[in-house]
């Protein structure tokens, strides 16, 4: 009859929605336990909210397995929980090389799942041409995104890391390196380039983005010529240097998919050149919505104090924080530096940091309050953002890299060897767990697990290590 048929298609429809839902449900629990990119999030605030499985009272009997990459891993990994890879469905960390070899390594045996090796890794292995960036997962958690030292960006495939396409982001590899982190968000990722030791022109920091599904190179915005779309031949402009190398990189504010990006030492006219300044562009990087350089730029430019050696840090919807290599953490309000013609000072406040920042900071929104923490070479700290104010909370003088906070605890890599684990309210050392000395690399801490890399990209090894902390010693 056809209301029996009526019936038994509305039962169909209703199995099909509830598997659906259940399998959306299923896929958002998932991606609670994953580590997808540098700084967890899109504006790398390196805070994820989930529970992590590690506490004050179990961090210090963590066991630690240590596995050897056939690189070294200047930067930090990602983590995916419960994906399928090789065959088997595995929790993977996903690391990139100095020299561009990334690899995926199982997170309960350490064993090597697979590696992918770009075509030309011969030519540059050992040398000084390298890349500092940490790959970005998709959110389908079948893929992940990578870079390479010879200036391209590749996806690849999370089953065997073959290579599904790959994108050359400068014209100039030899002189343009890809420093920072990649980023993942609304189908594109988001790549932004610097320039090597030394600043040795010609170069132009700019932002590249790309689609995620083909890898076409969509639009890219150069700091320097900044009137000039897409990619140029570094020496067809005028003026040099000007990178964009913070560890975060580009910092992407997950409600409008603004991009926010620091810029380094360069020429300064507030027109076309943006050396030493914040920069808001829009999602698809084809305008300046914001932008910010110290009154006295010039003399920070001309002291080698530029104030891209960190990336912005977003703390409120209208707030950021800029660091810098002069020691000072600049305050700014958002609305204060809207619009594309040339805004110079005026901050809302600047505080001493320290020391020259060459990490990121962390950002914790616990309940009605914003803490930051950072690290430099002169120790790590912990502040209070309230009132359009920063107001220091605790310090100490133990060096860090970019700071994390998970599970309510604060974790610092202490690059000379040892990564501390802190009480975030007033700082009380909790753990000090062993490692070796390294240079810009960063701790993730999620699932159980904490994934440090060590070694310094400058030693130009081919070799390296992955410690990985877990609660129980058969993770």
């Amino acid at each position: 009859m056809l209301w029996r048929r009526l019936l038994s298609l509305f039962v169909l429809l209703a199995g099909a929605l509830s598997l659906r839902v259940t399998a959306q449900r299923a896929g958002r629990r998932e991606a609670a336990r994953d580590w997808p990119q540098f700084g967890w999030d899109v504006a790398s605030s390196s805070a994820p909210p989930a529970a992590t499985g590690i506490t004050a009272g179990n961090v210090s009997s963590l066991h630690r397995r240590q596995v050897h990459l056939d690189g070294t891993v200047d930067a930090a990994a990602i983590y995916l929980h419960d994906v399928a890879v090789s065959g088997s469905i595995r929790d993977v960390f996903f690391v990139t090389t100095t020299y561009g070899k990334t690899i995926a390594v199982d997170a309960d045996s350490g064993a090597v799942l697979w590696e992918y090796t770009p075509p030309g890794y011969s030519a540059w292995a050992g040398t000084a041409q390298v890349t500092n960036s940490t790959p970005a997962a998709d959110p389908d958690r079948q893929h992940i995104y990578a870079a390479s030292p010879e200036g391209r960006v590749q996806k690849l495939a999370i089953a065997d890391g073959h290579i599904v396409w790959t994108t050359a982001i400068t014209l100039l590899p030899s002189r343009e390196k890809i420093a920072s982190p990649l980023k993942e968000f609304g189908g594109r990722v988001i790549a932004v380039t610097g320039g090597y030791l030394g600043d040795a022109p010609p170069y132009q920091g700019h932002v590249a983005v790309l689609d995620a599904q083909t890898g076409a190179l969509q639009h890219v915005w150069n700091s320097l010529c900044s009137d000039r779309a897409g990619l140029i031949d570094p020496g067809s402009c005028r003026s040099t240097r000007s990178a964009i190398w913070g560890r975060a990189g580009a910092v992407i504010d997950a409600a409008t998919g603004n991009i926010f990006v620091a810029t380094g030492n360069g020429p300064y006219d507030g027109v076309t050149d943006w050396g030493d300044s914040v920069i808001v562009l829009d999602r698809d990087a084809t305008r300046v919505l914001a932008n910010y350089s110290p009154a006295d730029n010039a003399r920070l430019e001309g002291l080698d104090l530029d104030i891209g050696s960190t990336s912005p840090v977003l703390l409120g919807p209208d707030v950021l924080a800029q660091g810098g290599k002069d020691a000072q953490i600049r305050l700014l309000r958002i609305s204060a530096i809207a619009g594309a013609t040339a805004h110079t000072g005026n901050e809302l406040q600047s505080v001493p940091s320290g020391s020259m920042m060459l990490s990121t900071a962390a950002v914790w929104r616990s309940r009605t309050e914003t803490w930051m923490f950072t690290a430099d070479s002169g120790g790590t700290a912990a502040w209070l953002a309230a009132n359009a104010g920063l107001t220091q909370i605790w310090s100490n003088q133990t060096p860090g890299t970019s700071p994390v906070i998970a599970g309510g605890l604060v974790y610092v890599y202490d690059p000379n060897g040892g990564m501390r684990v802190y009480d975030p309210r007033n700082g009380t050392q909790i753990a000090n767990l062993e490692c070796g000395s390294g240079h810009w690399n960063s701790p993730i801490v999620v699932d159980g697990r904490i994934a440090l890399p060590e070694g310094n990209a400058n030693a130009h090894a081919t070799s390296g290590a992955l410690n990985i902390w877990s609660v129980s010693a058969g993770q």
